[in-house]
């Protein structure tokens, strides 16, 4: 693989707030501040090392605050820096990244924070948080008419399953994959033992998609730190770069595509990523993946989008065990959506602080032996009405 940029971004240091519930009087302002504190430090750096911010935050129905930028600047000590706030649905924090990748590729800034957060599950009913989310479809034909998330991807699923003839069992090792990966996660919502059985037999939601088929809606934020590689401090540990990026999308109602079970907005964008990255092959350059999971058929969906697998072949490669944390190609192995947890601003965010860590040897509980040198992360808005995808390259010190 060779790299077709000498300018691509190196991730300094990140920060995660855990996912989860919070009900304990916590507020997101008190998240995003830990967060961007513990970056700095882990990157080294004071806040006047930074030169500008970007934020991800899905919505603002959410989070109870429009125009959440220049609160976040004062949490952080930032006051009067310059930022940017960008929205994306679920793909909010890998366009967040895109967005600080392209500051620094253009030479505007040197070191920029990107900052992502969302409250979408302490202070809301399931029912509201539910029909926001609605909303990020096309809200006029589908969120006012009711259609949900749940139904709408269990809509796109129903159709890869008839066509692929995979049956709703075969879903459920995702899901006790990726709760099994959260258990080591210090960062997780949901991290746990379970079995096929267990999911099988947990509630229908809306078939084939079961309660623990689905994710976690969570609060929580994430901070990381992206430097123009001409100044990045010398460091004894490996460190990470963006090797590539690509954002693809596709209309925002299921009915009006070609067809509604690949996610082509995911396509484009991971053909762009690789293309900017020197990848001719990723089911062979690719060493591990963090794929966007809202629900499981949708990791599989994802898997095959990325090009990780051919068409039709991802429910193979997970019952081989090729995903498995100890697989060939480990997918989501911080537990994705299902197990670390969803916060759509902070997602896409916390997928690049893990992929860092996993590339340079230092997520919680790693062995010495699971290194791994080009790892892939998407996201995505809609029934991956808008995809990001980052491909995450490991340098050596």
């Amino acid at each position: 693989m060779s790299i077709t940029s000498v300018n691509m971004p190196v991730i300094l240091g990140g920060s995660i707030y855990p996912f989860s519930r919070y009900r304990d009087g916590s507020h997101w302002r008190d998240w995003v501040r830990q967060a961007g504190t513990e970056a700095l430090v882990d990157a080294g750096l004071e806040p006047r090392d930074i030169d500008a911010v970007v934020i991800a935050s899905e919505t603002d129905f959410l989070n109870l605050q429009v125009n959440p930028a220049p609160v976040v600047l004062g949490e952080l000590g930032l006051t009067g820096h310059p930022v940017v706030r960008v929205e994306g649905g679920g793909a909010s924090g890998g366009l967040a990244l895109r967005e600080a990748m392209t500051q620094i590729m253009a030479g505007l800034y040197q070191r920029v924070m990107v900052v992502g957060f969302d409250a979408a599950a302490g202070h809301l009913e399931a029912g509201d948080v539910q029909f926001v989310y609605g909303l990020s479809f096309d809200a006029e034909t589908d969120g006012m008419a009711g259609a949900t998330a749940v139904t709408l991807y269990a809509l796109s699923i129903n159709e890869y399953m008839g066509k692929y003839g995979v049956a709703p069992a075969q879903f459920a090792r995702v899901s006790v994959k990726n709760h099994g990966n959260a258990v080591g996660n210090p960062w997780a919502h949901k991290p746990m033992r379970i079995t096929v059985e267990d999911v099988l037999t947990s509630p229908m939601i809306a078939s084939p998609y079961r309660k623990l088929d689905c994710s976690l809606t969570s609060d929580g934020a994430a901070a990381v730190i992206l430097s123009h590689p001409d100044v990045t401090p010398n460091a004894e540990r490996p460190r990470s770069r963006i090797a590539g990026s690509g954002v693809g999308t596709d209309f925002a109602r299921l009915g009006d595509r070609n067809s509604r079970y690949e996610f082509r907005a995911k396509q484009e964008a991971a053909h762009a990523a690789y293309k900017m990255a020197g990848i001719n092959d990723p089911a062979h350059e690719i060493d591990i993946a963090e794929v966007y999971d809202p629900f499981t058929g949708a990791e599989l969906q994802s898997s095959e989008a990325l090009g990780l697998v051919a068409e039709g072949q991802a429910v193979a490669a997970l019952e081989d065990g090729l995903f498995d944390a100890d697989g060939s190609l480990p997918v989501n192995r911080s537990g994705g959506l299902i197990g670390q947890g969803g916060v759509p601003g902070a997602t896409g965010i916390a997928q690049a602080i893990s992929m860092d860590r996993l590339l340079t040897g230092r997520y919680p509980g790693q062995a010495p032996n699971e290194l791994h040198r080009c790892g892939v992360i998407d996201s995505h808005g809609g029934i991956c009405t808008l995809a990001a995808v980052h491909v995450l390259e490991r340098l050596e010190p």
